[in-house]
């Protein structure tokens, strides 16, 4: 890890505190870059025009008890990783051969979407349970690197 890895790191950190997940630690942020250029970001948030779940005051997920990792589609949020994704096709950005920072892995979804949008190395820092995505990424031979403290130590 580098200088440039850290200062990604840092900011898709920034970047999932604009989250409006109701869910405390579940705030996630991603960034994609390409040639030491930010392209795009995303959080986790409800769709535009749907309230969130921090205005709706309670978590759907939550409120079903259902465990993380698992029936993504039930939820109000789109991930921070879509998100990121989205953005980049509406405003026509390509992000073929970038680099997404992300606060957790992605999960099963988001790494597909990620793979074919041409991303070819994903940095994250907290762990997600699904192995299922991991096989993906691997597969697709995209380069997956937790970001750890070790890491962090050895950067200024």
């Amino acid at each position: 890890m580098n200088k440039w890895d850290y200062r990604f790191m840092e900011m898709a950190k920034l970047v999932s505190t604009w989250s409006s997940c109701f869910q405390p630690g579940r705030e996630i942020g991603a960034v994609i870059v390409k040639d030491k250029r930010v392209m795009t970001t995303g959080y986790n948030g409800a769709p535009a025009g749907i309230k969130t779940c921090k205005e709706k005051g309670e978590c759907l997920r939550r409120k079903l008890n259902i465990p993380s990792g698992t029936r993504a589609e039930v939820c109000y949020a789109i991930h921070a990783e879509q998100n990121a994704v989205i953005q980049a096709a509406k405003l026509g950005v390509s992000i073929d051969g970038g680099t997404c920072y992300c606060t957790h892995q992605p999960c099963s979804v988001c790494a597909k979407i990620l793979v074919n949008a041409g991303i070819r190395r994903i940095v994250y820092e907290q762990g997600y349970p699904d192995p299922f995505a991991l096989e993906i990424l691997g597969e697709a031979g995209v380069q997956l690197e937790r970001w750890g403290e070790q890491a962090q130590e050895d950067t200024p």
